[in-house]
């Protein structure tokens, strides 16, 4: 059997798999470089952006609206509180818990956050029309369906 014939005969799902692979990284390695100037990784970026549109939650609704961070994101707002970014709150009703909020640094850098990451989504989108946007986020909401990535998704972006 050549290369070329068992190239072909391998399955379409085969190239999609790698194809979101190759996408997740490549998008992955760019978050990073825009993020970098900044002093966060991505995920400290997500807590960041959710708490902007979000604050203040529990620890626990905020996992449930993370996509990069999977389980209990403790460690996460941990290393965020040491760099002051984020605060804990008593929560009013549950004496038990506690709210998730940003500091007054943690929203000034979540602004600019938000001007490094409208830049890169801008760079991204702009090798497809509005159409295929569009189509390309219903596709892969149709492939992320009943996971908790599509809910903290559905959650954060309601249509």
């Amino acid at each position: 059997m050549t290369a070329d014939h068992s190239r072909t005969t391998r399955a379409p799902q085969d190239e999609l798999r790698y194809l979101l692979l190759a996408a997740q990284r490549e998008g992955s390695r760019r978050l990073g470089d825009a993020l970098r100037h900044l002093g966060l990784t991505p995920a400290q970026a997500e807590v960041l952006d959710v708490l902007a549109a979000h604050q203040p939650v529990t620890l626990a609704a905020l996992g449930r609206l993370l996509v990069c961070e999977q389980g209990s994101p403790s460690r996460l707002v941990d290393s965020l509180v040491q760099r002051e970014l984020v605060s804990r709150i008593p929560h009013e009703q549950d004496k038990r818990a506690v709210l998730i909020q940003l500091t007054d640094a943690g929203s000034t850098l979540a602004a600019q956050l938000g001007d490094a990451t409208a830049r890169l989504t801008s760079e991204m989108a702009s090798r497809l029309t509005a159409s295929e946007v569009d189509t390309l986020t219903a596709l892969l909401h149709t492939l992320l369906d009943g996971t908790d990535a599509a809910r903290a998704i559905r959650s954060r972006y309601p249509h």
